[in-house]
């Protein structure tokens, strides 16, 4: 059977800027060409740590070392935050940085990257990455495995040891602080965070030393996958889990995660809307399965039990009122009455008094006097069964309409149960024979009776029982439930992982994969398209964790993410409402992200540009203060900032008010208030409408002529003056900052032991230049092994830019900034000396967008324009992504100036250096002559404020349209895109 290989871009924008945000926090750190071997108790290699305790003596270590000072990171610091929009923090805190990214935005490549980032720029060599639980370590070690060649292809085959702590194998850790290699740790914070661990103990295998004093001696730079669960109690300082961690004597620590709870010294910063807004994860649409007129029968919820203050139950009943009938939730003692607490509702007239209210942990129960009981989270009655079984029915659905969707894709599609009990799903007998349970029951008859539909018939080939399976914890070959933390579960996860590329693969019929609810966490699958979460009752889990199995991108047969917003959905199928699901998902992404979604900055306007501007001009914070205060005044904001339901562009009749003299911004400030609105980003998977080809438009002679003239497909070539580029380059590298010579920081810490672990307190420390030589790297070999270009023409550059000097005093800084300051200028001439010419005969061919419509294209409702005039546009709705692009549909749907007008496919793409363009409008206009155009619609015209792969695509994107003789511009409005 075949499995899918996955691959990996190394070219990600996103995450070269968060690998770039943590290696700039170093620079001025040169090179080590060679380790520093360390004695613990000695000062030997010039290495700055010193233990000072004889009987540690006999570790030698190659250790990394730090010889930046903390004036110099925090100054590193502040261009970073700077560059990256990120409040600049008066103070360096600690050597703890932070790094926050969405799930299911690489944050695992993204890390491991930075580990080789920083070898092959500095030479650090040992790392150690902590995170919380077995579920997370396993999902790190299978991520190491996945990308080996990867990392081995980017990194000239550098030789490195990846390895998880085993307190079996020991000499593994011995070997991380002796090898001169790349050693990377995995290891769960429970290995270590106890005085007792294995890894705190002295060990005859170790000559009697402890293993951790091994892992000190070499200085790792540590890396925190998730550090508000490794650590602990967040709300303190200072926890036993992170004196643990500080007891490993990291050189530094970086923290990763989606959800900081402490984000120390802030670098970077990715976060829900920023992934959404570029595309990064799955956009999330949700399947709402609610009982309705559920009040025929006796119904009772235990929701909770408590004993703090007398023994209470709030138990869910059916309760009269003026409206009709409503379940609430009630508090209820021993003695009380539910006929009488539910205004004498009959189906309670008799026996259900409380009888008596368990609060043992584990055994929490209410008893009623008719002997009846209900457990905690279970319900007596109602439509339990019922919804479950629509869910299963549902999401066999939604799963069999996205195979349908993808057909011919190459896109495997799964689907995810989550179940709170395994019986539900498979039921074991004593005898060791197997029967499906009611889930499992419900899946065969609901997958029976829709493969059989007309439209989804043929699409799933294999017997049903080979369609789904699931994954649980085995006790004795016996499925059973668990908490995901036990040793059982262990192998489980280990499980999970080894599958995850055979599930992938076209060959293996397994589809629908049922877990329990307690292993969510282990799951990471990227074609998980549908997810599914059956309890008893309500489903009470936090939304992120259900909705953050599913959010990564897909991969197609060939291990390739797949990029197609069509594609890229992920459905979960919830027993609540549609309005309750989003707004308990929103309270979370506010909770857990420390942000309030809706709330406005006082400068949010101030990166804005003027268009009006000559040149490119940030706002300023006055102007954005001054725009904050008239939207707070016009009652689009409250006075914190939140946005409010005035704001409303989504309604065609929508204008937002502004001073005068700004109104002219009037688009580039409505979609940066957008950026504040979340309700709408997690969408109702029935507010879809299907995009439908106007074939009469598509016979129109007015569009068969327009096709014909944008349709020529054309090659490039590049040709730009060698002198030139020397000339400009020297010149940028002669005005590059001052470089320093390196430093070295000493520090000296008393150190105390106890139990949690080994704790220091500084006591002195001081800075002084490095007075030796450096030793000289071949710097020509490193600038033409980073530019491709001749030796000499480097040498050309480097004379002329009269800053060769400047490599004697820190060679590798000097490199760096060369380097970059190459690549930049040679990456202008590139795409100044591009030339394009026609292909004969080669065309972007119209059948392909028939072909598409006739699959079916559905688009969501809330970022669709209704066109009102078919005959000029091909299809009965236009997509728009900004604002800017909303008023240009709208202007020419309504000018009659405009005979024909539409958004260009996905598909019609201009191939450029720096990727493919995929450009916005195509017109014909008629006024005293019938014009064919291409527009590109943004909110400035200048180009200068667009970033440098925009900028560079819509000038390839001109030479080309020049190429094949069609009139190409950049605008902002339908004026100017018919006046230009």
């Amino acid at each position: 059977m075949s499995t899918i290989k996955f691959k990996f871009d190394g070219n990600l924008d996103y995450q070269q800027k968060a690998i770039e945000s943590v290696v700039a926090l170093f620079e001025g750190q040169p090179l080590a060409n060679e380790t520093y071997s360390v004695s613990i108790g000695t000062q030997d290699g010039g290495s700055q740590l010193s233990l000072g305790d004889e009987e540690f003596s006999n570790i030698a270590a190659v250790a990394n070392q730090l010889v930046l000072t903390d004036e110099l990171l925090l100054e590193n610091l502040h261009k970073i935050q700077e560059d990256n929009n990120i409040p600049l923090q008066p103070e360096l805190a600690g050597h703890h940085f932070s790094v926050e990214m969405e799930t299911g935005t690489g944050k695992t490549y993204v890390y491991l990257r930075t580990l080789f980032e920083l070898n092959k720029r500095y030479g650090f060599t040992k790392f150690i990455v902590v995170v919380p639980s077995i579920a997370i370590r396993e999902g790190v070690q299978k991520s190491l495995e996945v990308m080996r060649e990867h990392f081995k292809e980017l990194y000239d085959q550098v030789p490195y040891d990846s390895f998880v702590y085993d307190p079996k194998r020991l000499g593994q850790v011995r070997q991380f602080a002796t090898s001169n290699k790349i050693q990377l740790m995995v290891i769960n914070i429970q290995a270590f965070d106890k005085a007792r661990a294995i890894m705190n103990q002295e060990n005859d295998r170790l000559s009697g030393v402890r293993p951790i004093d091994f892992i000190r001696a070499a200085c790792p730079i540590m890396i925190i996958d998730e550090p508000q669960s490794v650590e602990g109690d967040t709300r303190k300082m200072q926890t036993k889990r992170s004196q643990a961690l500080e007891s490993l004597n990291p050189l530094c620590t970086l923290r990763y995660s989606a959800t900081h709870k402490n984000p120390y010294n802030l670098l970077y910063v990715l976060n829900p809307i920023d992934a959404y807004d570029l595309r990064l994860v799955k956009r999330i649409e949700v399947a709402s399965l609610v009982g309705e007129d559920g009040f025929n029968s006796t119904f009772v919820g235990l929701k909770s039990v408590d004993n703090s203050k007398g023994i209470k139950a709030r138990l869910q009943i059916n309760v009269d009122e003026p409206a009709g009938p409503k379940k609430k939730i009630l508090t209820f003692k021993q003695g009380d009455d539910l006929y009488l607490k539910s205004k004498e509702r009959q189906e309670y007239q008799h026996g259900w008094l409380v009888a008596n209210i368990s609060c043992e942990p584990g055994l929490e129960y209410v008893e009623f006097s008719n002997g009846q009981v209900v457990r905690l989270g279970e319900e007596l009655g109602g439509l339990g069964d019922e919804l479950m079984r629509a869910q299963v029915h549902e999401t066999v659905e939604q799963h069999l309409k996205k195979e349908h969707a993808v057909r011919g894709k190459g896109i495997k599609v799964l689907s995810l149960f989550f179940i709170d009990k395994v019986a539900n799903y498979r039921v074991y007998r004593d005898d060791g024979v197997t029967s499906l349970g009611k889930i499992g029951r419900w899946f065969e008859e609901a997958y029976n009776e829709l493969t059989q539909k007309p439209l989804y018939k043929g699409l799933l080939s294999f017997p049903v029982e080979q369609g789904h399976n699931g994954y649980f914890s085995q006790d004795k070959g016996i499925a059973k439930d668990t908490s995901g933390k036990t040793k059982a579960d262990e192998d489980t996860y280990a499980l999970i992982m080894r599958d995850k590329e055979r599930l992938l693969s076209a060959d293996e019929p397994l589809r629908f994969i049922f877990s329990h609810s307690a292993l969510r966490e282990g799951w990471d699958n990227p074609n998980v398209f549908q997810i599914c979460t059956l309890n008893e009752t309500r489903s009470q889990d936090r939304k992120r964790q259900e909705i953050g199995r599913g959010l990564r991108l897909p991969v197609d047969e060939h291990g390739e993410r797949v990029f197609d917003p069509a594609v890229n959905r992920l459905t979960v199928i919830a027993n609540e409402s549609y309005d309750d699901f989003a707004r308990q998902l929103q309270s979370e992404y506010e909770e857990d992200y420390g942000i309030g979604f809706g709330r406005v900055d006082i400068t949010a306007f101030a990166k804005l540009a003027n268009p009006e501007a000559k040149q490119y001009t940030p706002l300023g914070q006055d102007i954005s203060k001054t725009l904050y205060e008239s939207l707070v005044n016009n009652g689009y904001l409250d006075g914190e900032g939140r946005v409010q339901d005035k704001f409303d562009p989504k309604n065609p009749h929508f204008v937002l008010a502004l001073p005068d003299e700004w109104a002219h911004m009037r688009s580039q400030i409505v979609d940066e208030l957008n950026k504040y609105v979340f309700k709408n980003r997690v969408v109702n998977s029935r507010d879809r409408r299907n995009l439908e080809l106007r074939k009469n438009v598509t016979l129109d002679p007015t569009f068969r002529a327009l096709w014909e003239k944008i349709s020529q497909k054309t090659r490039y070539r590049v040709t730009f003056d060698t002198g030139e580029l020397v000339k400009k380059t020297a010149k940028a590298i002669a005005e590059m900052p001052k470089i320093h010579k390196p430093r070295i920081t000493t520090a000296v810490y008393r150190q105390n032991m106890s139990k949690a672990g080994i704790e220091g307190e500084q006591i002195s420390g001081g800075v002084r230049d490095v007075a030796q030589p450096p030793v000289l790297p071949d710097i020509l070999a490193y600038l033409q092994n980073s530019t491709e270009l001749t030796r000499h023409t480097l040498v050309r550059i480097l004379k002329e830019s009269g800053r060769l000097g400047d490599f004697l005093l820190n060679p590798q800084v000097f490199i760096n900034q060369v380097t970059d300051i190459i690549q930049r200028e040679l990456h202008r001439v590139t795409v100044n000396g591009i030339e394009y010419e026609k292909i004969g005969g080669v065309v972007y061919e119209m059948h392909r967008m028939e072909e598409e419509a006739e699959r079916g294209i559905t688009r969501y409702l809330n970022n669709l324009y209704e066109v009102q005039n078919g005959d000029k546009m091909l299809f009965n709705y236009v997509e728009f992504d900004s604002d800017v692009e909303k008023e240009f549909a709208m202007a020419c749907d309504l000018d009659d100036r405009v005979k024909f007008y539409c958004k260009l496919p996905p598909q019609f793409k201009v191939d450029t250096p720096v990727g493919p363009y995929n450009p916005d409008w195509a017109l014909v206009t008629e006024n005293e002559e019938k014009l064919y155009l291409i527009r590109e619609t943004k909110s400035t015209r200048n180009l200068a404020e667009l970033r440098d792969k925009e900028k560079d695509k819509i000038a390839c994107g001109k030479k080309h349209f020049e190429a094949i003789g069609v009139d190409y511009d950049v605008v902002t409005t339908l004026e100017e895109a018919l006046s230009g």
